[in-house]
């Protein structure tokens, strides 16, 4: 169970006198504030003889959730969008059974329609399409039937390049019926035809090679009838013989070339929020509901039986992309498969739970089939059947994440009873628990003490927070305790896509490197994302039909998970002394639909000299708004009348106080929330406040505004009482905050400005290579000083890869040199804005 981290002032004696394993091996000692520094450089002390954590080959992966419509129309390579009409309303008001399909009647005439009745595919795959064509014309072009738009502008189709087109097909006509199947523009010109003869009044598959004669990213695939009499079609799709790794049924070449090119370690799949979100009946109960719970069972096999559903993210979900193509996907990467299951609890906003015990029973046999589909052998039920469906070997599973991001009083129950069923069946099998949606707070703390006493093996914690957070937050698991659980990261970024957000991920990443004794897995998210239907941002990679655009975040976490190495070497960063910068800046008090009352202001200095005082017995000249709420002086008190108006700040003083106590009196009056007290006031973007009863009366926190973005500093678990007049004073000295309420400690305040460098090293037991990585967030040059002792031998050449921000300062650009100067003890210059990495070799490697 992690502890409460302490303050950056007091990390370097707590790592020295606590004698865990990351702190004797490392510390960073940031200055406590980047702002006056001296003309010294920094330091770096590497003890090459030393023996840090060892670092997993799973340290970094990739997570994989079908959102942004990155499934189908991303990197499943199918391009027939809405291959087996099953497009509906529900799924998303804008579908119908024909979305992507326009019907064509060329020299022939007859009806095309969407039908659901006895004469279907199979029970999963319910609509097919009826074409009666009633008049046949002449010539190889003529006919009725649809053709289908592809995704985004349209079917991308390179010239010479082979396609393979299949479809279910029926026919009444005795003699049989011909399919003229056309590759074009949208335009209609004509890039390949090729015939298909459907014989028959019983479901079969047909299949038929195209090649077109010329490219085109907006590619419409065609199917007519010729002739007369009925023909009903099903599962129409096109797709390139070129997929990744020559996969039938499988992957986007280049999507999925750039996701191998990040070596990961392990692939999490196939959500998210997409698996524990719906219904948990199956798909052939009756009335069956659009949005079900991930059921893996329903994406195995043939893809003609698979069915469709709901995705969580306002779009169909076909599992042409399913289990037997993630498990194949990691396989091929060499990464370790890391299936996320439902446990009978939704998450993500979404309020459904397991109905019955029976239910829950059915998933928890579900979870243990799953287990046994990816190892088992041909004496067991779902090995035999992975056997069946073309792969012998067993997968190699050895992890399984119980749950997403689940907080409500039924989670701890179900979790517990997977759990045991998981450890009683297979004790080989490490279990991931999570500690839901929150990277701090009484949740989290609630849940991650759950995970400690339960006993799971890793948790998975996820957090989206803002770049300042992940700067100084670098030391968040220098504290965890090394004798619990172990954390896998498994969802964070700094919500953007600039440099700057990427610049911040690298610096926390050397933390995560680290504590590898802790940290044992780690993944960005999420991992992409299509132009067209973008419901999540910020994203690492964006595509198209046509291409594929990376991130700065993308160009991090590729120089980290290319470049990880084996060990952590021991090593300490010694800064510049710098001169610290108070939190300074005006009061303020606020509302957020709610009404409440103020009274007795005060603001005194560090020697106790009133600096401002106002008991509202007169005016409230010495107040500024922000044009929002109602506010006047009512029995002898401040009052914000409105309960519908949000932030109602209006601030007092001076923007240069520093060092002072504010204090004051509140209570809340009507309305949803409690009240806000802010201090540090610059202005209307930039501040910090004491949230107490916010998110409806839930929780309290302290949140930063820099720049109008607000990240929590503090959260528990306190609410306002109506009625109740609470004492409240804050006590700012120098980057610290002590809160009180009602004269009782509840919190502490500590804006300690991290040093603008972070750095880690990591020896690689493959090449011999000592890895020095540095960060520097700076706009300025850093010239470091590098010491290595414990190393007999040290070549004076040096392999260097750098990130640097680009001219427009939209990217971070990739570049590699050689370094001729270094050695046991050198200085390095490094670039602003940057990510370096050195890769130290012995003296006379051929490298």
């Amino acid at each position: 169970m992690p502890s409460k981290p302490s303050s950056p002032a007091k990390r370097a004696c707590t790592l020295a006198l606590t004698g865990s394993l990351a702190a004797a091996l490392l510390s960073l000692a940031p200055a406590l504030g980047a702002n006056a520094e001296s003309g010294e450089n920094r330091t770096i002390s590497i003890n090459a003889a030393g023996s840090g954590p060892s670092i997993d080959p799973t340290m970094y992966g990739a997570f994989y959730e079908d959102i942004n419509q990155g499934a189908d129309g991303g990197i499943y390579a199918e391009l027939v969008q809405n291959r087996s009409f099953e497009f509906n309303s529900a799924d998303n008001r804008t579908y119908t059974p024909m979305t992507a399909w326009e019907t064509l009647k060329r020299g022939s005439d007859g009806t095309v329609a969407v039908v659901n009745d006895s004469n279907r595919l199979n029970e999963n795959n319910r609509n097919y399409l009826r074409i009666d064509a009633t008049a046949a014309g002449a010539g190889s072009g003529a006919g009725v039937g649809v053709r289908n738009s592809g995704w985004n502008a349209g079917q991308k189709l390179e010239a010479k390049k082979k396609y393979n087109y299949s479809v279910w097909a029926r026919t009444s006509n005795p003699s049989g019926s011909t399919l003229a199947v056309t590759l074009e523009t949208p335009e209609g010109t004509r890039l390949d035809l090729a015939t298909i003869k459907v014989k028959g009044d019983r479901w079969a598959k047909y299949e038929v090679t195209l090649s077109p004669k010329s490219s085109t990213g907006a590619g419409r695939l065609t199917t007519l009838v010729q002739g007369t009499g009925t023909v009903r079609l099903d599962m129409v799709s096109l797709f390139p013989q070129d997929t990744w790794n020559g996969r039938e049924n499988g992957l986007r070449k280049d999507l999925a070339e750039k996701i191998n090119d990040l070596h990961p370690g392990f692939l999490r799949f196939p959500g998210g929020c997409i698996v524990n979100t719906g219904s948990y009946d199956t798909y052939s109960a009756p009335n069956y509901a659009r949005a079900r719970t991930y059921q893996w069972k329903d994406t195995i096999g043939p893809v003609e039986q698979r069915p469709a559903n709901r995705n969580f993210w306002g779009y169909n979900q076909t599992y042409g992309l399913g289990y037997m193509e993630y498990f194949q996907w990691a396989e091929d990467m060499g990464a370790v498969p890391v299936p996320v299951v439902p446990v009978g609890v939704t998450g993500c906003g979404d309020t459904n739970r397991a109905p019955d015990q029976a239910t829950l029973d059915r998933y928890i046999q579900d979870t243990l089939d799953l287990i046994e589909f990816a190892n088992g052998d041909a004496g067991t039920e779902w090995g035999a059947k992975r056997i069946a469906y073309g792969h012998p070997a067993p997968y190699k599973l050895d992890r399984i994440s119980l749950g997403n991001e689940e907080y409500k009083p039924e989670f701890k129950q179900y979790f517990t009873q997977f759990y045991n069923a998981v450890r009683k069946a297979h004790p080989e099998i490490k279990i991931i628990g999570n500690t839901g949606p929150f990277s701090q707070g009484p949740e989290f703390d609630d849940l991650a003490s759950f995970n400690a006493q339960t006993g799971v093996d890793l948790v998975d914690e996820h957090y989206y927070n803002t770049p300042s957070w992940f700067l100084n937050n670098n030391h968040r698991y220098d504290s965890y305790d090394r004798n619990s659980y172990k954390v896998f990261l498994g969802e964070y970024a700094s919500q953007g896509n600039k440099p700057e957000n990427a610049l911040a991920e690298a610096s926390y990443m050397t933390g995560l490197e680290r504590n590898a004794d802790v940290v044992k897995m780690a993944s960005y998210a999420p991992l992409i994302a299509n132009e067209a239907n973008t419901q999540w941002s910020p994203d690492m990679m964006f595509f198209n039909g046509t291409s594929v655009r990376t991130t700065p975040n993308y160009e991090v976490q590729k120089l980290f998970m290319n470049n990880v190495g084996t060990q952590v070497v021991p090593s300490t960063q010694d800064n510049p002394a710098s001169t610290v910068t108070p939190i300074s800046g005006k009061v303020g008090l606020s509302t957020w639909a709610t009404s409440a009352k103020y009274d007795d202001v005060k603001v005194t200095g560090a020697d106790g000299a009133t600096l401002f005082s106002d008991d509202f017995s007169g005016t409230a000249a010495a107040w500024t708004g922000n044009g929002t709420g109602s506010w006047s002086i009512k029995d002898g008190g401040y009052v914000q009348s409105s309960t519908t108006a949000q932030n109602t700040m209006v601030t007092a003083g001076n923007a240069d106080w520093s060092n002072y106590t504010l204090s004051t009196k509140a209570t809340k009056l009507a309305g949803s929330e409690g009240f806000l007290v802010s201090f540090g006031v610059k202005d209307t973007g930039n501040y910090f406040w004491w949230n107490l009863g916010g998110w409806n009366n839930t929780k309290s926190v302290v949140e930063k505004a820099v720049n109008g973005g607000k990240s929590n500093v503090i959260e528990k678990n306190t609410v306002i009482q109506t009625g109740h007049e609470y004492d409240i004073r804050i006590e700012v000295s120098g980057r610290t905050a002590k809160l009180y309420l009602d004269n009782v400690l509840w919190g502490t305040v500590d804006d300690t400005q991290a040093d603008p460098v972070y750095s880690v090293v990591t020896k690689d037991a493959k090449s011999g290579d000592t890895i020095v990585k540095v960060v520097n967030t700076s706009a300025d040059k850093a010239p470091v000083d590098i010491k290595v002792a414990g190393a007999a031998n040290i070549s004076s050449s040096a392999a260097v890869t750098t990130l640097t921000q680009t001219a427009d300062g939209q990217s971070l650009a990739p570049a590699t040199s050689t370094f001729g100067g270094a050695g046991t003890a050198f200085t390095y210059e490094f670039e602003p804005k940057s990510v370096t990495f050195i890769r130290l070799a012995g003296a006379g490697s051929s490298k």
